[in-house]
């Protein structure tokens, strides 16, 4: 076997064993050409020749073997590190001197085996067009003659200004000095070390001087050198269509003004119910009726209210859409309530018992999706007709193979690998994927789904079924599919409570976010401090994460208190641990485990008091969202929103505005007795002390582990101070 793949996997991080690299050459720049053979392969050559002259052959040399970003992040799936080990060689070569417009057409050739040829033409930077609204003489363009691949063009930074916003992004708050992108990915924990993110956004805001913003209108793949390599400009590398434009929108004015014109054309948060804001508890061991009732029990016998219960191990993890362990005819067509019997010895004996009792709790429920259909391993009964049903009825996303002819897209990710994926960027298509779930709503009263995992379309390679390639449209994807279960849960007469991790311009109209997976690290609750208020300052207003890691072995208890406390003042506040196969001692996040597995009788104790405040605080949280949602604002956000001209707000970065009267400063390192927090010019009240306290100012205040800093405006605390102190 010999495999060369031009385009690779289109993993946008890694560049795989048998592509070329770049896939479009870059006059002046080598061209890497690499294949992928058996292990009986003992040589490889390259035959090749530039605009029609003399063909030249060049041996390759070996080359360690790569394949969708493995060599790098690894995957968090064994079966990616399987793949990694198989006796499969890589080689490559490099070709140097290649000019703009240069055709070059190429072969391979090795253990008595060749490729096709391939035809690849080399583009060029030159002189074009000034963007509108960059500076004159700035912009050039990557051509090949036929068509423009890339824009590059510069904005001024003035001294003293700030850049912030770009999604949701983990490792700063001013990125002025760095360099990143905005393409949806899925970065397995670390997200701050390896700077890659679930929910980009080609929008900033430049804060200081005359304050403005940006807003590169474009789902492709866009570049930002912040300062970096010139510290008085701010670079733009746009990937374009082939009419090779660029649409770049200026906003005037400060935080506010530039979120709210941004968000006019992005789309603005819709209002979820006050439910939303009580506690989100979840475990993803959480797997059978049993384990949901008995951790509800434990809930109201601890005392720690809850308003909903997210499940991920409730299906088959097959299909998605039916319970693990019912009894069912597969059939070609949406299940309904009546198509299933549920054994009473098995995981979920009365499903729909279960959602009656919780709500007459008061506590709504969540279920898992995946935005796949699983092959592997080969499918079976339901699966293998829905397969089946999807390719006939013309519903899933293609990519263009060797042959040029259009099949069902596989999924490239490590996550269920191989997997098909629906266009739910397609209304008709989104249509028959959710009605497929559309008994768990209207029959069974299932609030919510959490919309996992809407990284999984790699490559410019896909095709959707209004005809956009991947390059345009796999940065739509995880918004569309927000979007596709929020309208089932419309049209059923639910709120359009949706719970994802991945999104892009567009996804502040659809439902709420968490900020992915991440370990129980002290390093990773900063590292998720600054996701929630960049993506909060990108116009995502429903946002929260797994407090206190949901990875690893079981957070500190101060670790654990201190992230709890926290989350109490951000809009989603939930607990989540991840599947551990059910390892003694259990590594479930709830406080009663924390308390257990560490022998500390003080963690339910405080943290009932934090969610007890929690309860306390949601009408104003519900009447701060409402009036957010209506003058284009976060709910949560940063200092610089109301101070855009105080330099000390930036040295202080993890403090942030919750509605209108709140500042909020969280513990961020453990061991701490005190805690300096900067107060902006006004005056102040300690939220648990009730002492007045002058603004303009750092104060160390002390901070035992059932407190933070919390500081409410003065005017407003009449009002608050009945939360704080019932």
């Amino acid at each position: 076997m010999i495999r060369h793949r031009p385009l690779g996997s289109g993993h946008p991080y890694s560049v795989d064993t048998e592509q070329r690299h770049p896939v479009v050459p870059v006059a002046g720049e080598p061209l890497v050409l690499g294949v992928r053979s058996s292990g009986d392969v003992d040589a490889v050559d390259l035959e090749y020749s530039v605009d029609g002259g003399p063909l030249h052959r060049v041996p390759l040399t070996r080359a360690q073997r790569r394949s969708r970003g493995q060599t790098i992040d690894g995957g968090h799936l064994a079966s990616a590190q399987a793949r990694l080990a198989r006796a499969q060689a890589g080689w490559e070569t490099r070709l140097d001197g290649l000019a703009a417009e240069n055709r070059v057409r190429y072969r391979f050739e090795g253990g008595g085996q060749s490729t096709r040829w391939f035809e690849t033409a080399v583009a060029g930077w030159a002189p074009a067009p000034d963007v509108t609204g960059a500076l004159p003489g700035t912009t050039t363009a990557l051509s090949d003659g036929e068509r423009v691949h890339r824009v590059r063009f510069a904005l001024p930074l003035e001294p003293g200004e700030h850049v912030a916003g770009f999604g949701e992004r983990y490792d700063a708050l001013d990125f002025r000095g760095a360099s990143l992108d905005s393409v949806v990915f899925e970065q397995y924990k670390s997200q701050g070390a390896e700077r890659k993110t679930y929910l980009p956004m080609p929008f900033a805001h430049v804060v200081g001087g005359r304050g403005w913003g940006f807003h590169v209108r474009t789902s492709r793949r866009v570049w930002f050198d912040i300062g970096e390599s010139d510290s008085n400009r701010l670079w733009i590398d746009a990937e374009t269509g082939p009419d090779g434009i660029v649409d770049l929108g200026l906003f005037e004015g400060d935080p506010r003004a530039v979120l709210a014109a941004f968000l006019d054309e992005a789309g603005h948060p819709e209002e979820l119910p006050d439910w939303v804001f009580r506690l989100w508890a979840s475990g993803n061991e959480w797997n059978t009726q049993a384990e949901v009732m008995r951790q509800a029990d434990a809930h109201r016998d601890s005392g720690i209210p809850i308003g909903s219960i997210v499940i991920e191990a409730w299906s088959d993890e097959s299909t998605f859409t039916a319970w693990r362990g019912a009894r069912f005819e597969p059939a070609d067509r949406p299940h309904v309530l009546a198509d299933f019997d549920f054994p009473a010895d098995g995981p979920w004996p009365d499903p729909k018992g279960m959602i009656d009792e919780l709500h007459d709790r008061g506590i709504r429920l969540v279920l898992w999706q995946i935005p796949l259909i699983k092959m592997r391993p080969h499918p079976r009964d339901q699966v293998a007709i829905d397969a089946e049903s999807a390719i006939r009825d013309d519903v899933l996303v293609r990519e263009v193979g060797a042959d040029g002819r259009l099949r069902p897209y596989r999924n490239r990710g490590w996550w269920f690998p191989l997997g098909l994926m629906p266009d739910l960027t397609d209304e008709r298509a989104a249509r028959w994927w959710t009605d497929r779930r559309r008994y768990l709503v209207e029959e069974m009263g299932v609030d919510g789904f959490k919309t996992d995992g809407g990284e999984h379309a790699w490559g410019a390679d896909l095709r959707y079924l209004d005809g956009s390639s991947g390059d345009e449209s796999n940065n739509r994807f995880p918004v569309a599919y927000a979007k596709a279960f929020g309208d089932l849960l419309r049209s059923a007469g639910k709120a359009p409570v949706t719970f994802s991790r991945s999104g892009f311009t567009g996804s502040q109209a659809h439902g709420a976010f968490w900020a992915g997976d991440e370990n129980s690290t002290w390093e990773a609750f900063r590292w998720s401090m600054f996701a929630g208020l960049s993506a909060s300052a990108s116009g995502i207003l429903y946002w929260g994460w797994d407090f206190a890691g949901f990875s690893g072995d079981v957070p500190t208890v101060e670790l654990y208190l201190r992230s709890a406390a926290a989350a109490a003042f951000v809009p989603i506040m939930q607990y989540h641990s991840e599947f551990n196969h059910h390892r003694s001692p259990s590594r479930d996040r709830t406080p009663w485990n924390i308390g257990e597995r560490w022998g500390d009788e003080s963690v339910i104790p405080v943290f009932r008091r934090f969610t007890e405040l929690r309860e306390r605080l949601v009408p104003y949280l519900a009447q701060s969202a409402r009036s957010a949602i209506a003058a284009g604002e976060p709910l949560m956000r940063p200092l610089y929103f109301d101070h855009p001209h105080d330099e000390n707000v930036w040295m202080h970065p993890l403090q942030w505005m919750l509605g209108p009267d709140l500042l909020v400063a969280p513990v961020l390192e453990p061991g701490a007795t005190s805690w300096g927090v900067y107060l902006p010019a006004g005056d102040w009240v300690d939220a648990f002390t009730g002492e007045p306290v002058a603004g303009g100012r750092v104060v160390d205040r002390p901070v035992p582990i059932d407190e933070l800093p919390v500081y409410v405006r003065a005017e407003a605390w009449p009002t608050m101070g009945a939360v704080f102190q019932p």
